[in-house]
């Protein structure tokens, strides 16, 4: 491990991001995979015909989600890479990191929304007719992305201070004023809340719909299958769930400590450090498993995926196919 001998902004000899090229690494790998991934999502949903549901909405603007964190990838690469500018620095405090935390913060609740409508939809209960409304999905939709730009935008807008001198082992909070660090602060106790409460409808939802196809299994070999798809579909999204967020958001609180220096330990300091940025690899994963949740979850979405490959086969097939009536 290189060991660096520079002071950091804060005069402590303490330096906790002395190795990050194997996060880079693994990062251009998900930026790659998330991209491919998200670009053929985005085509499927073009010139899917019948996009116009609510579980649809909502996953559309898990997509739209997933673009704005591809914005900021290539500036934390460049950054873990050990890119030494100033600029760079100061942009991907004030603009690229709190476009992450936007992008993870509305997947987890579009994620929670997904899993409560699929709830309804399973048990068909007229009272609930209004909440799979097209029209209710876009106003929650749109009041989500009010709520994950409010809390995350202050962290965008605060000045910075631009008297630090910036050198490759400072971090954002030795750039932040008081103000930027007591905003910080609160910003993360109130994703820590969204998590919470989100986690609680996912878990929820997703265990009443398990115990209610858990009962078909004996039925008739339909049901049967119709149960084990939806039990298949429902399990991915909370393995997923659980896989990306819940390791971050269980290290993450003693990691702000770190940061408004209720911790001082260096050695505790670095393992925190290290502990958030592997378990933040693991949220920004989840990228790469949402087009398998399209096409799990949404039916245009499967028929354009699948037509296409359907018309790839038939391409490759005909000249194959036409080659005897050659040779007669």
């Amino acid at each position: 491990m290189e060991n660096k001998s520079r002071t950091s902004p804060n005069n402590e000899n303490c330096v906790v991001n002395d190795n990050m090229m194997p996060f880079a690494t693994l990062y251009i790998l998900i930026f790659i995979v998330g991209m491919a991934g998200s670009l053929v999502a985005l085509w499927a949903f073009i010139y899917s015909r019948n996009s116009k549901k609510c579980i649809n909405v909502y996953l559309i603007n898990l997509l739209t989600a997933d673009f704005l964190l591809m914005l900021a990838l290539p500036v934390k690469i460049a950054r873990d890479l050990g890119m030494e500018s100033q600029r760079l620095t100061i942009f991907h405090c004030q603009v690229s990191g709190p476009l992450i935390y936007i992008n993870m913060y509305a997947s987890i609740i579009f994620l929670a929304f997904v899993s409560a409508h699929r709830y309804l939809q399973i048990t068909n209960n007229s009272k609930h007719f209004r909440l799979q409304e097209v029209g209710f999905a876009a106003t929650m939709s749109a009041v989500v992305w009010l709520l994950v730009l409010f809390i995350n935008v202050p962290n965008m807008a605060i000045p910075i201070n631009q008297e630090v001198p910036v050198i490759p082992s400072t971090t954002c909070a030795d750039l932040k004023q008081d103000i930027g660090k007591n905003w910080h602060v609160l910003s993360v106790f109130l994703g820590m809340a969204i998590f919470l409460n989100t986690s609680v409808a996912v878990f929820l939802s997703n265990g009443l719909v398990l115990k209610q196809f858990w009962g078909k299994r004996g039925g008739e070999p339909e049901e049967q299958a119709v149960a084990h798809h939806a039990m298949l579909n429902i399990a991915l999204v909370t393995v997923a769930y659980v896989m990306c967020f819940v390791p971050y958001h269980a290290v993450r609180m003693p990691y702000t400590f770190t940061q408004n220096q209720l911790i001082n330990d260096c050695g505790l300091k670095k393992h925190l450090f290290l502990a958030k940025e592997s378990t933040l690899l693991l949220a920004i994963l989840h990228m790469c498993f949402d087009p398998v949740l399209y096409f799990f979850f949404c039916r245009s979405f499967r028929h354009q995926i699948t037509l296409f490959f359907n018309k790839c086969s038939l391409s490759k097939k005909t000249p194959i196919d036409q080659e005897p009536q050659l040779e007669e």
